[in-house]
């Protein structure tokens, strides 16, 4: 037991160094202390791309439990390290210029129905399929999304003192060119409510917002910002022209004035603020391949008329045989004719290398018809020109030795038989949509210039347009006697003319349609890109199409509800109360100029 205890005090000595030792060496031993490292109290910040530099200046000048130092991405004028100055000329693209002439240019395509002024009857009115307030809101979709992100701590390319700085200078400017223009220019809207259409103010202050969502974080980010907030503002302007309350041309100068008015409130910043504020520059890298995603907005020229003849009629021949026994230019042809249309686009393509590359396009082209006067006029027309009709085929026919209807009664009849009457335009234009895939071709000319072709097929759908006719009156009821011999009316009695019970009726007056057909297009385009991701190109496209379209006119539908008796006249007569149905083909040929913003990746 002794020789164990022996072995483990050696062992444990030895352990410690200490073989050997006296016990007097242990005695002499001083206390073990604990050494405990200095310690600086530093905050571990988890705000994105903060250098450490910046977290330790940050940790001296407030203490840990202000909000700013909580909140780093809430502070007014912060600079991160290592951001570049922008430069005021490599910032700014001047596209706007072109885009504000362009509409200043086509400013006397006045496309609406108010605007139409052979119409000159009060109780016409516009009342288009198409009507939505989503406009309202989308224009503010860009300072939103910005605003949004921010505070939620992903950071652009400014800190809030300058982001607000550029923003407020950005909304000055576009505020003082639209309301400067606005009220010189004095251009009626399409709706005819108030004389200040050009250019559209909800069309500038959505690019305004969508231009500084790309700076702040499509340049800096994602290219894909760029393309949400741009996106939304050509959407914005679009409802503006389908709600009726702007023509092409004020959309395209707002268009202009908003993407203006941030680039040059920007440069004013750069200016104002030098290098203070910036958090971010924008992305590395340029990138030659062609691959791309654009949104266009341009302007269609080409078939722009759509007319028809009484040979064009299906069905009923009445009028064809009229027409061949009196001579074609006595029957007035039924022809419509169109303003220059808006096109849209959504087009995106993927290139296998430099030079080609396959893709498609979405594309909305809407045509506003003119002259809804000629159709409007006629339609209040024709009630008195139905009875007039009815008065001098009484007057050609003999009974009872009499030569006429008895004054009395045809006032009678003339007397309450439309109490009121209103013609509605539920939809004004003619919009044609368009899907195509096919070839993209590139050719570059340059780091920063290309040339490109394409050559699609695809298929193509119409809306159509449409004139509805409400009328309120009373039902006139009457005792009649007709006579017809070999199909030829010889006498005519028409007595007892008496009030009957109320009426309010409504059908459509005139539509308007195209079928669905093969579409085919080619174009040529110049891309300028100004950024590693993002270009600018103009761009010119052909389409070619083969319709058929039919047109359903009835003018005469309110005879069977108001006046019963006599309608029955027209048809012993073989004239058609029902509605006159036309069909034409037609080849449709466009060329379209417009331009876009695209996103390579």
């Amino acid at each position: 037991m002794k020789k164990v205890l022996r072995v483990a005090l050696c062992a444990m000595m030895g352990l410690f160094g200490t073989v050997g030792a006296s016990a007097t060496d242990f005695l002499e031993m001083e206390p073990m202390k604990l050494t405990t490292p200095e310690m600086e109290p530093k905050l571990d910040y988890s705000v994105r791309d903060v250098e450490l530099e910046t977290l330790s200046a940050l940790n001296k000048m407030a203490p840990l439990s202000t909000p700013e130092v909580k909140n780093a991405h809430m502070t007014w004028m912060r600079t991160n390290p290592g951001v570049k100055p922008y430069k005021v000329m490599d910032d700014l693209t001047f596209v706007g210029i072109p885009v504000f002439a362009a509409g200043w240019i086509i400013k006397s395509e006045k496309n609406s129905f108010r605007q139409d002024y052979n119409n000159k009857h009060s109780n016409t009115r516009l009342l288009t399929n198409f009507k939505t307030g989503i406009d309202d809101y989308t224009q503010y979709f860009g300072p939103a999304m910005t605003v949004g992100l921010k505070l939620g701590g992903y950071e652009g390319r400014s800190d809030w003192g300058r982001l607000l700085a550029s923003a407020a200078l950005s909304y000055g400017i576009m505020a003082g060119l639209v309301n400067g223009i606005k009220y010189t220019a004095s251009e009626m809207r399409p709706d005819g409510s108030t004389a200040n259409s050009w250019p559209s103010g909800h069309t500038a202050t959505s690019f305004v917002g969508a231009t500084m969502l790309h700076k702040e974080y499509g340049l800096t980010r994602s290219p894909w910002f760029s393309v949400a907030g741009y996106g939304v503002a050509t959407a914005t302007g679009v409802m503006r022209i389908l709600n009726n309350r702007h023509w092409i041309s004020d959309v395209l100068s707002g268009a202009g004035i908003g993407i203006m008015s941030t680039e040059l409130g920007y440069a004013l910043s750069d200016i104002i603020f030098k290098g203070k504020g910036l958090l971010r520059n924008d992305l590395e890298g340029f990138s030659e391949n062609p691959s791309f995603f654009a949104i266009s907005m341009g302007m269609s020229f080409g078939s722009k008329d759509i007319g028809f003849t009484w040979n064009d009629l299906t069905g009923n021949t009445f009028y064809q045989e009229l027409a061949k026994e009196l001579g074609d230019d006595v029957l007035e042809n039924i022809n419509i004719d169109f303003h220059t249309a808006t096109s849209v686009d959504a087009e995106g393509a993927y290139f296998f290398n430099k030079y080609i590359g396959i893709g498609g396009r979405l594309r909305v082209r809407a045509m506003t018809a003119k002259s809804w006067g000629n159709f409007v006029g006629q339609a209040q027309n024709d009630c008195d020109d139905y009875l007039e009709t009815v008065y001098e085929l009484y007057n050609a026919t003999k009974l009872n030795d009499e030569d006429m209807i008895p004054s009395g009664d045809f006032n009678r009849l003339m007397d309450g038989v439309i109490s009121d009457e209103e013609i509605t335009v539920e939809s004004d234009h003619l919009t044609e949509f368009s899907a195509n895939v096919g070839l993209y071709l590139n050719l570059p000319l340059s780091k920063r210039f290309a040339l490109g072709t394409k050559f699609l097929i695809g298929r193509t759908m119409t809306q159509e347009l449409d004139i509805n006719a409400a009328y309120k009156g009373t039902v006139k009821n009457m005792d009649s006697h007709i006579e017809v011999d070999n199909g030829e009316l010889t006498a005519l009695d028409l007595s007892n003319i008496h009030d009957g019970s109320k009426y309010d009726t409504e059908w459509d007056y005139l539509t308007m349609g195209g079928n669905n057909s093969t579409t085919y297009g080619t174009g040529i385009s110049l891309t300028y890109k100004y950024k590693s991701n993002f270009s600018w190109r103009v761009f010119c496209d052909y389409d070619y199409s083969k319709k058929t379209f039919t047109l359903k006119y009835d003018p005469f539908s309110f005879m069977k509800v108001m006046t019963p008796d006599l309608s029955m006249v027209y048809e012993v007569c073989g004239m058609p109360t029902a509605p006159l149905e036309f069909e034409k083909e037609k080849k449709m040929h466009y060329l379209t100029i417009g331009a876009s913003f695209a996103v390579s990746f």
